[in-house]
């Protein structure tokens, strides 16, 4: 009896919500990371420029900046109709759908400077959007419902990705990456739709106009000044740039590894797209069972050197070349670890931040968690070209080495400490870093 009143807060219209929110999340990123990693590949870009164009999604690691204003600032016009969450995240996704359509319309072939403009400026409407999507969860939903809603996040997360990664691979191989990008831009009408039909969550108010000083203390110093008077803030924060960098180095040319090998769209689609979300999902749940039971510390030391020897299932397929059952051994063995290690890096992330400045602190360490993807795995086309493929992947491994270490340094301190108490209060959101 007990299970289906559970279960009965999934059901919810709030909770669908948070779904389809999840979806309108999932499903950008890949459009400017693996999927457009293949279609460049396929373009004949080097492998240089395409660890480069990762460098696009440095708006994932500075959207800490803009957080403030997408906070706290009004829209004309919008704001007093729809309020100030779905005034924001109605303009931002009418804006992505644009990015999309012009991105689609770039040809990286004979213009890859275009392509990468519009990459960049769908990357800064999806981590706008992020920033946005993030405080409407936590404020449309009460503390009964934040593990409920953080579940929800995830599970729609998955689903635009696979939206994004396999759905667009097929549909490439059929109509060609044009008509893809055009039909992802039309998926940013399920997030559009769901915000116009779901009503504006309740938040603190802001004293109106209260000048750009009080603004700037409020919303921007006061956030920084609380995370920085934390014991080893510094360390802390080094900590969550180099803790999945080995990983992220590794996924910043993956793509163009599989392609390079010979797999076609609807294989990476079946396998990497498909088969990898499931398996990952999987270590998601099993990450957050060993995190409840060990504890963050030791979860993340343990989740950390699984991850990193995972890399070494690259090595291998390096040599085993063109294998189907090769590359979905590979897959599910970097994914299930991929969703442990995530599990146990975002209970930490959750946990940092003070409910008093959920969205700024939110924004900033997801920001710091993406640098690795982006700004210093930008240089992982170029390692691949000199070092070859088995080296390369080999290296990725040891990439991880000072992360651990750190995550070691990390669980005995006294901030280790604090956050196993701050663990057990309430999380403020699972969904993964972007």
């Amino acid at each position: 009896m007990r299970l289906p009143e559970s279960l009965r807060v999934y059901a919810s219209s709030r909770m669908l919500a948070i779904l389809a929110m999840g979806f309108a999340s999932g499903l950008p990123l890949a459009l400017t990371g693996a999927t457009l990693q293949y279609w460049l590949a396929e373009s004949q870009v080097s492998l240089t420029n395409i660890g480069l164009f990762a460098l696009v999604g440095v708006a994932y690691t500075l959207k800490w900046v803009w957080s403030p204003v997408l906070d706290r600032a009004p829209l004309p016009w919008l704001t007093a109709r729809l309020g100030q969450r779905r005034s924001w995240l109605v303009l931002i996704q009418v804006l992505l759908a644009l990015g999309l359509v012009g991105l689609g319309a770039a040809d990286p072939a004979v213009d890859p400077w275009r392509t990468a403009l519009f990459a960049a400026l769908v990357a800064f409407f999806s981590a706008s959007q992020d920033v946005v999507i993030d405080a409407y969860r936590i404020e449309l939903l009460g503390d009964e419902e934040q593990g409920a809603g953080a579940a929800a996040t995830q599970w729609g997360y998955r689903f635009g990705m696979i939206a994004s990664g396999a759905g667009a691979f097929a549909l490439a191989e059929l109509w060609g990456w044009p008509s893809t990008y055009l039909v992802m831009a039309s998926l940013v009408g399920v997030g559009l739709v769901t915000v116009l039909l779901t009503p504006e969550p309740a938040h603190p108010p802001s004293s109106t106009r209260p000048g750009f000083a009080a603004f700037l203390r409020g919303a921007v110093i006061e956030p920084f000044r609380e995370f920085a008077l934390r014991p080893r803030w510094l360390t802390i924060l080094v900590f969550i740039v180099l803790y999945r960098f080995g990983d992220a180095l590794a996924g910043g040319i993956s793509t163009a590894f599989y392609a390079q090998l010979g797999f076609t769209k609807l294989e990476i689609a079946s396998v990497v797209k498909i088969f990898g979300v499931i398996a990952t999902m999987a270590g998601i749940a099993l990450g957050g069972v060993i995190v409840f039971k060990s504890g963050t510390g030791r979860a993340l030391i343990g989740a950390g050197v699984l991850a990193a020897l995972s890399n070494f299932v690259f090595v291998w397929l390096a040599y085993a070349g063109h294998d189907l059952g090769a590359l979905t051994a590979a897959i599910f063995v970097e994914n299930f670890t991929s969703g442990i290690v995530g599990a146990a890096f975002v209970a930490y992330l959750s946990a940092l931040c003070n409910l008093e400045f959920t969205a700024t602190q939110y924004a900033l360490l997801s920001s710091l968690a993406a640098t690795g993807r982006t700004v210093l795995a930008s240089s992982a086309g170029w390692l691949a070209e000199q070092l070859g493929w088995p080296l390369f992947f080999a290296l990725t491994a040891l990439a991880a080495v000072p992360g651990i270490w750190l995550a070691v340094s990390l669980a005995g301190s006294a901030s280790a400490q604090r956050l196993e108490l701050l663990e057990r209060a309430r999380p403020v959101g699972l969904e993964q870093p972007r």
